[in-house]
């Protein structure tokens, strides 16, 4: 077993690197444990979530607002984000953003047992939001920085993956907990997980920053925005804005929860089952998609993904439009859940194959901004619908819209973006 050469500052990462022990051990500690925990929490918190803007005394529109509030955190927060992770390392953001997310979870329930407001609640929300995209930012950057072109699907799949594991209990425990102690309790579970899971980052994550002059070398050209006009960069990231527009409805932007509940009423515990067994079956396939991509290509497991991603879309809108039964909705809640999640982690892949290396912290930045923006505007596209339209064509034109973007972004991905995993020639 060979020991793994040090990447070149600023360029890529050898072709291929067998890691030993050691290193596969903290690459568990730093990204795997902390992503098990961060998924754990949105588990136990997003199907408790409907519950709780009720007992304050809200509607649907607060309910969507809440989760309208959260994307606007992931959107605020990449831009300075990135600047910061170019600026002062990767290592300072990746340690606060769990430890910001794990504050704002205690003061939301403080807001469930004190019955506070629901202004409170939305500000700490959108505090999470911003913690949550801070780590997410920086750990992509990490392995950019860190991984081989060839080793990135399967690093960041595996992130995905195991923060599927945090889901597989979490829904079931916090409608549990929410039910026999109280609707604070899973928030503050969620706090003192993820606090616990950050210890080992603290002690074993190193910075991975390019230095800014190597050792004996010349000033490297700086770096700048224009870098990121640079095709495929642009088509890149419009994809990304129409793949999370779909995908936030089903993940961050709580919209099919938020539909179970209110069109179905399903509680906390029917909706937290439902979750928990799209994360035994996700697993399998996030982790069979990164394979699949550092084998055989990025857009084998994109275009398609996304496809099915519309498709699905299209069967929630009939769901709604066709005043189908609860059966019907289940069955669209899991055609939903598998089909984003061929595609989780995929765009993120295609990014850190097409970042320039001397920007990747703006690279990123930039990346999330477009993509927390487009799970933003799903839950916003929900609530426009909701509240403006009639109520028999409210939930059908938003799915509808849902499909409109993952369909169309899976068309530009097949025939504006070439393949990015280039393996090298035999002999090289």
């Amino acid at each position: 077993m060979t020991t793994p050469r040090e990447p070149q500052r600023g360029g890529e990462p050898p072709a291929e690197v067998v890691a030993p022990k050691r290193d596969l051990v903290n690459l568990f500690l730093t990204l795997h444990l902390p992503a098990i925990s961060i998924g754990l929490g949105m588990g136990l918190t997003a199907v408790v979530l409907p519950d709780l803007t009720k007992s304050l005394g809200e509607g649907v529109g607060a309910a969507i607002g809440v989760f309208v509030v959260y994307q606007a955190g992931t959107v605020v927060a990449p831009l300075p984000t990135g600047y910061l992770i170019d600026r002062i390392g990767r290592r300072p953001l990746l340690l606060a953003g769990p430890v910001i997310v794990a504050i704002s979870s205690f003061l939301i329930a403080w807001v469930a047992a004190n019955d506070g407001s629901i202004a409170e609640f939305l500000v700490y929300r959108f505090i999470g939001g911003i913690g949550e995209q801070m780590w997410m930012l920086s750990r992509i950057t990490v392995i950019a920085d860190t991984a081989p072109r060839s080793q990135r699907g399967r690093q960041i799949t595996s992130m995905f993956g195991v923060q599927q594991f945090g889901a597989l209990a979490g829904p079931i425990l916090g409608g549990v907990t929410a039910v026999t102690i109280g609707l604070w309790a899973p928030f503050v579970l969620h706090g003192v997980i993820v606090l616990a899971a950050m210890v080992p980052s603290f002690l074993l994550q190193r910075e991975t920053a390019p230095p800014r002059r190597p050792p004996g070398g010349e000033e490297p050209p700086a770096s700048s925005w224009r870098e990121l006009l640079v095709h495929p960069i642009p088509v890149v990231f419009l994809v990304q804005f129409l793949a999370n527009v779909t995908r936030g409805g089903v993940f961050g932007g709580g919209v099919i929860l938020i539909y179970g509940s209110f069109a179905y009423g399903l509680s906390a515990l029917e909706l937290g089952s439902l979750r928990s067994l799209m994360a035994v079956i996700g697993i399998p396939m996030t982790f069979t998609a990164g394979f699949i991509m550092d084998r055989y290509g990025r857009k084998v497991t994109i275009v398609p993904g996304l496809a099915l991603s519309g498709l699905a879309m299209l069967y929630l809108a009939f769901t709604w439009y066709g005043d189908l039964s609860v059966g019907y909705f289940i069955g669209g809640f899991v055609g939903i859940h598998m089909a984003v999640n061929i595609i989780s982690g995929n765009m993120q892949t295609l990014g850190t194959d097409v970042a320039p290396p001397s920007a990747r912290g703006r690279f990123f930045g930039f990346s999330r901004l477009i993509a927390q923006t487009g799970s933003f505007a799903s839950p916003g596209t929900f609530w426009i619908s909701t509240t403006f339209l009639p109520l028999a064509a409210s939930y059908a034109v938003a799915f509808s819209f849902f499909a409109a973007t993952a369909l169309s972004a899976s068309l530009i991905v097949a025939v504006f973006i070439k393949e990015t995993l280039h393996r090298p020639a035999r002999g090289e």
